[in-house]
């Protein structure tokens, strides 16, 4: 059996700044909504959840690091979404560049949590 995971959930310490910012940049309705969560359904089954960290429980005393990546086919779309991004002022930490596995630029979220666009294709 393969296990595809379905939902990522990222832990906030802003949940409104945090849920405002995925809204605004995934263009993206929020499907649920409480005080300590907030849920987004993307159209290929796939959901984005955000968690206030005062609220995770067990509690946890470290941060955990990862990516949440987008990717393509061609360089076109990653130099495109580099340019909204900017507009939109959004941190980028590393601007767009050749990679061992493709084209990619690097941000950040208002939580810090990190934001790949990426194009794995040859184009």
């Amino acid at each position: 059996m393969i296990l595809e995971p379905n939902v990522i959930v990222l832990y906030v310490n802003n949940l409104a700044k945090s849920s405002q910012f995925y809204q605004d940049l995934l263009g993206i309705k929020l499907e649920e909504a409480s005080p300590t969560f907030h849920s987004f359904k993307f159209s290929n089954g796939m959901s984005l959840g955000l968690k206030a960290k005062h609220a995770v429980e067990p509690a946890f005393d470290k941060n955990g690091a990862g990516e949440l990546a987008f990717t393509f086919d061609n360089k076109k779309t990653v130099d495109e979404l580099f340019a909204k991004w900017q507009e939109k002022e959004i941190s980028i930490l590393a601007a767009p560049g050749t990679v061992s596995y493709g084209y990619t630029f690097l941000a950040q979220d208002p939580e810090g949590n990190r934001l790949r666009v990426a194009s794995l294709g040859k184009s």
